[in-house]
């Protein structure tokens, strides 16, 4: 198949795209390097792998890109609070007008895959959220990528993954999220200050949301027009617990302060049984995943907080 990434030089994006090769499609990716393109550097001399520099936002590059494709992976989007917050201008105008202009330009016989996030649940408190709980994002961040949600569900052709908070490593390295900033702070400062221990919070490693998006290719006449949780009822966490499996493992100061705010408010579990009843498990624990952090960050300098998917 003929795949388009947008956004694929990303944290998920620089993941995804060997995958899909090694899979044997031919993929095309489509970023405008707003944080550099290095992790896609190996596969510029595999013929089946074609890259545009340009942006979601640009009618004529979107439509160029998107005319031959059998699947686009929309990965594009300005994600997190953080990232928002310093641009809330663009974060709406990529979230949301960038999300409409790739469904504009493509058909009906062209399934988009779009990344949603969890944050559009917001402030539940105590809930077990499924794919049914009523939506109440409360970031410019959750409200963007509720509203690109639901335009492409109205349009069709979609499968739609709130994914739980993302970790682990990857060649396009992301410090904004929570697992992957706790470790670094406990590594490299050798100190931590948490806020809001007893909030819930859900995960999933970054590989296994590459390998969510492979099981679609497999199982989309299943899963069209549909909306999943993906994630694992075996990473519900909350951030205390996080802390205290990364201290069980490096010796580091942990403070609980009394001061401080989630400004997606998120504090839930997640009920991930409509994509596990179709057979879709992850695979990487939160327990694997910090030794892989503990590891990298022990060895590399990895910086810059600020990151697309």
């Amino acid at each position: 198949m003929k795949i388009l990434v947008t956004g694929g030089a990303g944290y998920v994006g620089s993941n995804l795209v060997p995958k899909l090769l090694a899979s044997g499609h031919k993929v095309r990716v489509l970023d405008n390097l707003m944080y550099n393109g290095y992790s896609l550097l190996p596969y510029f001399g595999d013929e089946n792998f074609e890259f545009v520099k340009g942006d979601v936002l640009d009618a004529d590059v979107v439509r160029k890109c998107t005319h031959d494709a059998d699947i686009i992976i929309h990965l594009a989007a300005i994600v997190g609070y953080p990232a928002c917050k310093k641009d809330p201008n663009l974060a709406k105008d990529v979230n949301v007008f960038g999300t409409r202009l790739v469904d504009k330009h493509r058909s009906k016989s062209q399934p988009v895959f779009y990344a949603s996030t969890g944050s559009n649940y917001g402030a539940l408190v105590g809930d077990i959220c499924t794919e049914e709980t009523p939506l109440n994002p409360l970031t410019i961040y959750g409200t963007t990528k509720t509203e690109a949600e639901q335009m492409l569900l109205d349009s069709g052709s979609v499968v739609c993954y709130r994914f739980a908070t993302a970790f682990g490593l990857s060649p396009r390295m992301r410090l904004d999220l929570l697992i992957n900033d706790f470790v670094y702070q406990a590594v490299k400062k050798r100190n931590l200050i948490l806020y809001e221990k007893t909030y819930k919070r859900t995960f999933v490693h970054v590989r296994d949301m590459v390998r969510c998006f492979l099981f679609t290719i497999e199982n989309y006449d299943k899963m069209e027009n549909q909306v999943y949780n993906v994630g694992s009822n075996q990473l519900n966490y909350s951030k205390e617990e996080v802390a205290l499996l990364i201290k069980e493992k490096i010796d580091f100061y942990l403070h609980f302060a009394d001061i401080g705010k989630d400004e997606d408010q998120r504090n839930y579990e997640v009920s991930y049984e409509k994509i596990s009843k179709l057979g879709f498990e992850t695979s990487i624990t939160v327990d694997q995943g910090i030794d892989e952090l503990i590891r990298a960050y022990e060895l590399i300098d990895i910086k810059n907080p600020f990151s697309n998917i």
